[in-house]
């Protein structure tokens, strides 16, 4: 298969499956489920990006000194993203975002139907930060393929891993806001199709760009660190006792091993 073609396959099914599993836990209420992924998530965006992403993008930097600079600019750069409304949805003193589901994009729980929601305001807050969001995860995805198809294929399993507890929390951001539960299926679905013209768009570009695919990596590798570090380490900390802390550990380390297992079985023979 072209590398053409496995990007706009795990674009598409990524973002498809990210979005119906997510929007299954959630219309089924299964709020443990989606604690559990947020743990399994971070070890595989830690692993995607301290096993792969990064030794990768070392290996084809020309200066190791200035691709961890350029790491540290990404992690920098999501800061101020995320600062900026794009994506994380707050955009006022009282924000949905503060009231939350740990790790889950930190949405406010609520009951459809009740009189809770704010006139649509938040959804449309998450149709433009969820939009960026998978426009940039296709670059990321594409920039890997044009690498290798092992690294692609792992990026691609760390995006889908973190996307999937993501969605949930903005499947119920946008119940929260009155759309019914097939509007805001939809709106997800139509959304996650900017992770396909992110692909595409980073693939015919850098047919002629190729030297930006290293700073593409670790931009990558520094979007997968933040978002672990910064959106889903701190909700694990809300459960302190001593069984959820076992079992976050050996489900971020279950995360960092099947990135490492992935990477193995797709890796080329020498």
């Amino acid at each position: 298969m072209s590398v053409l073609a496995w990007i706009i396959v795990t674009s598409l099914c990524g973002g498809l499956l990210s979005v119906l599993f997510a929007a299954a836990l959630t219309l089924n209420t299964r709020v443990a489920w989606v604690q559990m992924l947020i743990s399994y998530a971070i070890g595989a965006l830690l692993g995607a990006a301290f096993l792969n992403a990064l030794p990768e993008a070392l290996e084809l930097s020309k200066s190791p000194a200035q691709m961890t600079g350029t790491v540290l600019f990404g992690i920098l750069l999501f800061f101020i993203l995320e600062k900026l409304v794009l994506w994380r949805h707050c955009h006022a003193e009282e924000c949905e975002a503060h009231d939350t589901l740990p790790g889950a994009t930190r949405a406010v729980v609520a009951v459809p139907g009740q009189d809770q929601h704010d006139h649509g305001r938040s959804g449309m807050m998450i149709m433009l930060g969820d939009t960026f969001h998978n426009f940039v995860d296709g670059i990321l995805i594409a920039a890997a393929f044009m690498v290798d198809v092992q690294l692609g294929i792992v990026t691609a399993i760390a995006i889908i891993a973190h996307e999937i507890p993501q969605e949930a929390g903005d499947f119920l951001i946008l119940l929260n806001s009155g759309y019914s539960r097939r509007q805001a299926l939809l709106f997800n679905v139509l959304s996650s199709g900017a992770t396909l013209l992110g692909g595409m768009s980073a693939y015919f570009m850098l047919q002629d760009m190729n030297h930006l695919i290293p700073s593409l990596l670790g931009l990558a590798a520094a979007s997968m660190i933040y978002v672990a570090m910064s959106d889903l380490i701190p909700g694990l900390h809300k459960r302190p006792e001593i069984g959820a802390t076992v079992q976050q550990v050996a489900l971020i380390t279950l995360g960092i091993s099947s990135i490492w297992l992935a990477g193995s079985l797709f890796a080329h023979p020498e």
